[in-house]
């Protein structure tokens, strides 16, 4: 599971009450995991969240694969998501 290159991203916008909620989950699990973590504010990188069909924030992605769409999820659900799509 710690690999060099899992890469966690967050999209979030700051005018979205539940992105720091978002921030602060990935951010704690990208520090267990030993993983690198991104925050992407979807109106300055509207292409990136468009390459992971983001239209709507908080979302979640593990390398190119979005797991959370518009929702903050617990730390379990986002830990059990991250290994179904990094093994």
């Amino acid at each position: 599971m710690k690999k060099e290159e899992n890469v966690l991203t967050v999209f979030t916008m700051p005018s979205c009450p539940n992105c720091p909620a978002a921030k602060k989950v990935c951010n704690e699990v990208a520090k267990e995991l030993g993983i690198k973590m991104r925050v992407i504010d979807i109106k300055e990188d509207f292409l990136t969240a468009l390459m992971f069909q983001v239209m709507e924030t908080p979302s979640i992605a593990i390398n190119d694969e979005t797991i959370f769409f518009s929702e903050v999820p617990n730390k379990q659900n986002l830990l059990k998501e991250i290994k179904t799509h990094t093994e």
